[in-house]
C-alpha cells in the first residue's frame, strides 16, 4: 500500500511529464492533492497524458523545450497565471542519445544532450527560484542517473550531463539552505521507458547486468521516492543524492 502525502494547495511542475518517470510522478502528485503542470516538448502526447490524468486533479499541459530559457520562462509565466505559484519542481525531462565511443561520438549529439539534460536543469531550476524564495517554500527534485555517478561506457554525453546534474543540485542546495527550499536529486538505474528506444540492445543488456536486483527500476518505485522528496515533510535534507540503482551504487 502506497504512503500518502498531503500536497493539497500546492502546485507542482513536472518536466517530461508526458511519459515514463515523469508521468508516474505526475500521477502520484495528483493523487496526493497537488495541481500539476507538465512541461514537455512532445506537445500532443503531453496533452493526451494530462487530459487522462485530469480525472485525479487539476492539470495543465504546456509545450516546453527546457534547453531554451525563453521557452522555460514562457511555461513558468503560464503556469503561474493558471495556478498562482509554483511550489514543487520535478525536473524529469531528458534524453539518452546514441551509444558510441568518445572517439566516434557525434558532436551534434553531444551538444544536444548537454543542452537538454544539463542546461535544461539549470534553466528550469533558475526560473522558479525567485518565487520560492519570496514565499520561503519550495521543493526541487532533479532526475540525475547512476550513469552520473559511475559513467557508462559508450554513453559519454549522457554520463557527463547527469554528473553535471548531481554537481548542480549540490551547489543550488547549499545556496538555498537558508530558506525552506529543498533541492535534491535522485540517481535511477535504468527503467524500461521510451528512452530505451534511443539505446542499443547491447547497452540495455550492459545496464541490466550491473544491477544487483537483476531487474530494471519500475517507474512507480521512482515516483514513491521523488514525491516524498517533494513534500513538506522533507524539511531538512537538501543538496542530497538519493540512490535508486537497485544496489549498483550505494554512495
Amino acid at each position: 500500500m502506497a504512503n500518502n502525502y498531503d500536497l493539497s494547495g500546492l502546485t507542482a511542475v513536472v518536466t517530461g511529464g508526458a511519459q515514463g518517470i515523469g508521468e508516474a510522478v505526475a500521477a502520484r502528485l495528483l493523487a496526493s492533492g497537488a495541481n500539476v503542470a507538465s512541461w514537455d516538448a512532445q506537445a500532443d502526447r503531453n496533452t493526451e497524458t494530462m487530459a487522462r490524468l485530469s480525472a485525479e486533479g487539476e492539470t495543465l499541459a504546456l509545450s516546453c523545450d527546457i534547453s531554451s530559457w525563453d521557452s522555460v520562462e514562457a511555461a513558468r509565466t503560464e503556469t503561474e497565471a493558471r495556478f498562482g505559484k509554483i511550489d514543487v519542481v520535478v525536473n524529469s525531462a531528458g534524453i539518452a542519445g546514441p551509444n558510441a565511443t568518445v572517439e566516434d561520438y557525434d558532436n551534434a549529439a553531444w551538444e544536444k544532450i548537454i543542452a537538454i539534460n544539463l542546461t535544461g536543469t539549470y534553466n528550469v531550476n533558475k526560473s522558479v527560484i525567485s518565487g520560492m524564495k519570496a514565499r520561503n517554500f519550495g521543493r526541487i527534485v532533479n532526475i540525475a542517473s547512476i550513469a552520473g555517478k559511475e559513467g557508462n561506457p559508450n554513453a559519454c554525453a549522457y554520463s557527463a550531463s547527469k554528473a553535471g546534474v548531481i554537481g548542480f543540485t549540490k551547489s543550488l542546495g547549499k545556496e538555498l539552505a537558508g530558506h525552506d527550499i529543498a533541492v535534491n536529486c535522485v540517481t535511477p538505474a535504468a527503467a524500461r521507458t521510451p528512452i530505451f528506444d534511443q539505446m542499443t540492445e547491447e547497452h540495455i543488456g550492459y545496464m541490466l547486468s550491473k544491477i544487483p536486483r537483476n531487474r530494471f527500476l519500475e517507474v512507480d518505485e521512482a515516483a514513491a521516492m521523488i514525491v516524498w522528496l517533494a513534500c513538506a515533510e522533507n524539511s531538512f535534507t537538501t543538496g542530497g543524492v538519493f540512490d535508486l540503482s537497485g544496489g549498483r551504487a550505494t554512495y
